[in-house]
């Protein structure tokens, strides 16, 4: 079948989500829980490059967590409850696969969903930026059903954070994905969307930090420069009120030029895999996977979860919301898991330890 025009934008926004958060977290990866300063001399100022395993990059818990909330949509069809059941499910057997990184909140949640918590009553209170990292896909699936989009951020979320905030913040990225992906570039406008966000938006916390994006914007400050004003000078926290913020900033800097916003993300330091991740699924709905650098996504090298299994996993998404397909998850070779998790602590930990040594 020759998928229509309509098919094919969906296909690719899909896909440029899903690779968008892939690319963003394996370029952030080796920076991440250096200040910005140190980074830079260990890895080097623009452009960047993968450098993560031999000029190679791999994925962190950022893009894995995308992938199970799209097997997730897959194995409910959209039933606010059968998606939170299915995402619970995949959130206790990835914690088999002994990933090397995982939040603190996450796994405590994860523990009580295994003692037999049930998904609404798993999360703990935290404000991290867990269900940020997995919301933009969300977006995109609800499409102009905002009740929709709003209960499979609020089931996602609720499985492993309370607090309000993560909610709050999960839900800025899902909206800000839909407005992205349902628009073409010539109709992209900054502060419809910052206003849209700020009517959808009730913690005050957050509230603030959109208006400062949003008078940033205006002034034509850098990123830096808008880390500096918030506080955020050596990088960017893993609190979801400074993440989200950070994210849409450089996202929105950089609304046409997805290497550009990345590489302003990330070049700020901190939590650079997941701030990258966030960044990407942004600019990835908005411009499609058409829009990331070639030589970004061919130097991903993952196992199971490979870019053709990921390209399949985008298209089977898209057939299912057509009506195209029955809606079920896409079959993954399981048991490479644990051997893939293996290689990836162990380079984990030679960063670790190289990171001991000059230059600081």
């Amino acid at each position: 079948m020759t998928p229509t025009p309509k098919s094919s934008q969906l296909t690719d926004r899909i896909s440029g989500v899903l690779f968008g958060t892939a690319v963003g977290d394996a370029i952030g990866l080796p920076r991440e829980g250096l200040p910005k300063r140190r980074a830079v001399r260990l890895f080097g100022d623009q452009p960047l490059k993968h450098a993560f395993l031999f000029g190679k990059g791999l994925c962190s818990d950022d893009t894995e967590h995308t992938c199970m909330t799209i097997q997730a949509l897959l194995a409910s069809g959209g039933d606010i409850s059968k998606f939170q059941k299915s995402l619970a499910w995949r959130f206790r057997f990835w914690l088999l696969g002994i990933p090397a990184g995982i939040g603190l909140a996450t796994l405590k949640s994860i523990c009580k969903l295994w003692l037999g918590f049930s998904p609404a009553d798993s999360g703990v209170y935290s404000a991290g930026n867990g269900p940020a990292m997995r919301s933009a896909i969300l977006g995109i699936y609800a499409g102009e059903d905002k009740q929709l989009l709003k209960a499979l951020t609020q089931a996602s979320t609720q499985i492993t954070h309370t607090d309000e905030r993560a909610f709050q913040g999960a839900l800025i990225i899902a909206l800000a994905a839909q407005y992205a992906s349902s628009r073409k570039p010539e109709e992209f406008n900054r502060q419809e969307l910052l206003s849209l966000l700020q009517k959808q938006t009730t913690n005050p916390e957050l509230c603030n930090m959109l208006k400062t994006v949003a008078e940033a914007l205006n002034k034509g400050l850098s990123s830096e420069e808008l880390a500096d004003e918030v506080g955020l000078t050596e990088g960017i926290s893993g609190y979801i009120v400074h993440t989200v913020p950070a994210a849409l900033y450089c996202w929105l800097k950089n609304n046409d030029d997805f290497r550009g916003a990345i590489e302003d993300v990330v070049l700020l330091g901190g939590d650079t895999d997941t701030t990258g991740a966030i960044t990407g699924a942004l600019a990835g709905a908005a411009l499609g996977k058409s829009g990331i650098p070639e030589e970004w996504l061919t130097g991903i090298a993952e196992w199971p979860r490979t870019i053709g299994w990921m390209e399949k996993l985008a298209q089977r998404l898209t057939d299912s919301m057509n009506d195209e397909i029955p809606s079920t998850p896409l079959p993954l070779f399981w048991p490479g898991i644990l051997l893939r998790n293996l290689l990836f602590t162990l380079t984990v930990l030679f960063h670790g330890f190289r990171r001991l040594f000059p230059p600081y």
